[in-house]
């Protein structure tokens, strides 16, 4: 199995190089390479599948997103500028809530989900990945050149995992109540929507404002950002994370707000990189773990896909998402293809896996096979037709030269 994993990831990231990209490229390429070395093991498909053991690949899938969203906060420059936030707060505020209201529509409806599995499937479904979503994102800190396509999409990706949270949180209300009452809504909104989201983006501002204070002002003749130990990061990381969840905020707010917070405090300094690069390279070990695992675990997750579920992951990926960030975008100045590529670029992974088996920790869920096919066949579609065509999209979008 070493040699396996250790196969997989070199494959993964070195095929790529002969088409294009970077990170969602080498994703599918995990899941395949998983699926194909592992899955044909007698027993091994059913033993790790979320379904049965959906703890594990919660914690891992917890890991690589914090790492992730911790990273895309520190890699953006600048926070200022003339309608520099407002496609971000469009895709959020509009875009988000549509999508999980079209697969929940089209859960309940063609898939014949319950209306707590289809409200599930929506919220797990609509958020962009932070982790798999390297070619379309900003460059690392202090580079520069912040398109408005590749920041939008970046921004996005760092808050909109948090901001879906509060849609599971209603499913598992839900079905923990048995209905959708008055008093749960009020409850739902002031708790889950108000409270967290608030605690969560405060807690990361002011981990990230300490955290800027102890890397780099005292001792001021010896700061601790003279040491280029890039494991601050982690450290930073776990304190934003706990102490937020502590607190019962989202995590995963706090998680991007520190990294965005502490990238003020010196915003020049060359330690935002090695803070960046070291907190990239832990997400990216735990992310080819888990994709590689996810794609060993894939007979037992599709075994209960059908025509219905795969045209509904199909329906995200190819008109839900672009149809909702299309109209979201409206009236901003994205225009054309910026505003087209935007608005179908958006990764499903990592967070996808993270919330599912979070729901499923928590609550006996009805349609949980069938919410795992339709998950896991979504991210395999996903990150094979984002992953291969995203980097030139970009692009073209951009105005960049591609690279070789």
């Amino acid at each position: 199995m070493l040699v396996g994993f250790g196969v997989a990831i070199v494959l993964a990231y070195w095929l790529p190089r002969f088409v294009s990209g970077r990170e969602p490229a080498a994703s599918a390429l995990l899941i395949v390479l998983g699926w194909a070395l592992f899955g044909w093991m007698p027993g091994l498909s059913e033993t790790i599948s979320p379904l049965g053991a959906p703890k594990a690949w919660e914690t891992t899938s917890e890991l690589c997103l914090i790492m992730g969203l911790f990273g895309v906060g520190l890699r953006i420059d600048s926070l200022t500028g003339k309608g520099r936030w407002a496609p971000t707060v469009r895709l959020l505020v509009i875009a988000m809530p549509l999508t999980i209201l079209g697969v929940a529509l089209l859960g309940w409806q063609a898939g014949g989900m319950t209306l707590v599995g289809a409200l599930l499937l929506g919220a797990v479904l609509a958020p962009t990945d932070p982790v798999l979503a390297g070619d379309v994102q900003v460059g690392r800190p202090t580079e520069g050149g912040e398109h408005p396509v590749r920041y939008t999409l970046t921004t996005e990706a760092g808050l909109n995992d948090g901001l879906a949270f509060p849609f599971v949180h209603l499913a598992l209300a839900i079905a923990g109540a048995g209905a959708l009452t008055l008093g749960l809504a009020g409850e739902w909104l002031w708790r889950d929507v108000l409270y967290r989201i608030i605690v969560g983006a405060l807690g990361g501002l002011v981990v990230g404002w300490l955290l800027g204070k102890v890397l780099f002002e005292y001792p001021r003749k010896n700061a601790l950002a003279e040491t280029e130990a890039g494991v601050f990061a982690l450290a930073g990381v776990f304190v934003a994370y706990g102490a937020t969840e502590l607190l019962e905020g989202y995590g995963f707010i706090a998680a991007f707000v520190a990294g965005l917070r502490l990238r003020r405090s010196e915003s020049g300094h060359a330690f935002h990189v090695r803070l960046h690069d070291f907190s990239e390279s832990v997400e990216h070990a735990l992310t080819s773990i888990l994709l590689i695992g996810f794609g060993a675990a894939m007979p037992a997750l599709l075994a209960a896909l059908d025509l219905q579920g795969a045209l509904i992951g199909l329906a995200l990926i190819f008109v839900l998402r672009p149809l909702a960030g299309w109209v979201s975008l409206q009236g901003t100045a994205l225009r054309g293809r910026e505003r087209f590529v935007v608005a179908a670029y958006g990764v499903r992974g990592v967070g996808s896996i993270y919330y599912l088996a979070y729901a499923g920790s928590h609550l006996e869920l009805t349609n949980e096979a069938q919410l795992w096919a339709i998950i896991a066949f979504t991210i395999l579609a996903s990150t094979m037709i984002h992953g291969f065509t995203a980097a030139f999209a970009v692009e073209r979008a951009t105005g960049e030269k591609q690279s070789d």
